[in-house]
């Protein structure tokens, strides 16, 4: 291809967050919709005020809820400002992707990002991090390890990826079991563990270290900020660990790579 008619960084990064605000579209949907036991994939979008179908012109990533000031055109009852933020916050993870991932992950940090991303504010809103969608996060960094391994003629990605899974879902297993077994009580979701263990597949052992660290330090920053607002925190307090641990996930999958 002649490089004059080579797409710019510039337009790459502008298409990649329009690409994101339509995923962050129907992530905040099936922020509202999974919890409701409502499918995410079937049936049209409609106001959850007064059930009107929402038009195309309604449903424009950011720039519907920015001309409509998140108020429904028929009814006028707010949308959820929740929307909006998955718009913009997926935009941001596409552009971030762009710049910033290693060469050759640009589209796997995307779809890394996008994961964690609902995963997150799904146990953040809701402490629930469904088993399906950390099933899909698993078996995706599982496949891209074997695509990795078979067109690199070398086990040692899939490999990697499989002592990270083991790593990741065992040691949360672990302090899960011995907290149960110590304070009689359960001290951490059930979904925590797969979900590390996801993560290990695409990040390997090591990033599974770093992951814990990050997810702790994000956890104390929270509980810090809990504090200064005004918010009792103690050791019953329930953080949202899933929640931590995705937000620690992405930005050093971004530093680091593939292990």
């Amino acid at each position: 291809m002649n490089p004059a008619v080579l797409p710019s960084t510039a337009t790459i990064v502008v298409g990649a967050a329009v690409l994101g605000a339509i995923v962050g579209s129907f992530v905040g949907a099936a922020l509202e919709r999974l919890p409701a036991g409502r499918s995410v994939v079937t049936g049209r979008s409609r106001c959850d005020h007064c059930s009107t179908a929402l038009s195309i012109q309604d449903l424009l990533p950011v720039v519907s809820w920015l001309a409509l000031k998140g108020r429904c055109r028929t009814c006028g009852g707010p949308i959820g400002g929740w929307q909006l933020f998955c718009e913009v916050a997926a935009a941001g993870i596409g552009a971030a992707a762009v710049v910033f991932a290693a060469p050759g992950a640009v589209l796997a940090a995307m779809a890394f990002g996008w994961q964690l991303m609902l995963l997150a504010l799904l146990d953040l809103r809701h402490l629930w991090l469904p088993r399906l969608l950390t099933a899909l996060l698993a078996t995706s960094g599982l496949m891209l390890a074997v695509a990795r391994s078979v067109a690199g003629h070398d086990p040692a990605p899939l490999i990697t990826a499989v002592q990270g899974g083991a790593l990741g879902w065992g040691m949360l297993a672990l302090v899960a079991a011995v907290y149960r077994i110590v304070r009689k009580r359960d001290g951490m979701g059930g979904g925590d563990p797969p979900l590390l263990g996801a993560i290990g597949l695409w990040m390997g052992p090591v990033g599974v270290i770093h992951v814990m660290l990050g997810g702790a330090l994000v956890g104390l920053v929270a509980a810090l900020a809990l504090r200064i607002a005004g918010h009792s925190v103690g050791a019953g307090t329930a953080l949202p660990l899933g929640s931590c641990l995705a937000v620690a996930a992405w930005p050093l999958f971004l530093a680091s790579g593939f292990a």
